[in-house]
């Protein structure tokens, strides 16, 4: 999937257990955000974005809830367009 087709998936908020964590993750690089990992936390942060996005996989996919709050955090800054 490319990122802006995953990107409108996140947006569109009915497929929220059916995110893959590598698509996630890959979308939020594209977007400009940094990453840095510990562990199995895998942390993003972007320069005027306050929240830090932590996220962990469960089985290849991402939690729901990571999901809903990277769509929060999308919609919030306006960040549809920087892909």
């Amino acid at each position: 999937m490319n990122h802006r087709k995953t990107l409108e998936t996140i947006l569109g908020g009915t497929s929220d257990n059916n995110i893959r964590f590598n698509e996630l993750t890959g979308m939020l690089l594209s977007m400009g955000f940094s990453e840095r990992i510990r562990s199995s936390h895998h942390m993003y942060s972007k320069t005027g974005i306050r929240e830090i996005i932590d996220l962990q996989p469960e089985n290849g996919m991402a939690k729901a809830y990571q999901v809903r709050q990277v769509r929060k955090i999308i919609l919030h800054y306006e960040l549809g367009d920087t892909l």
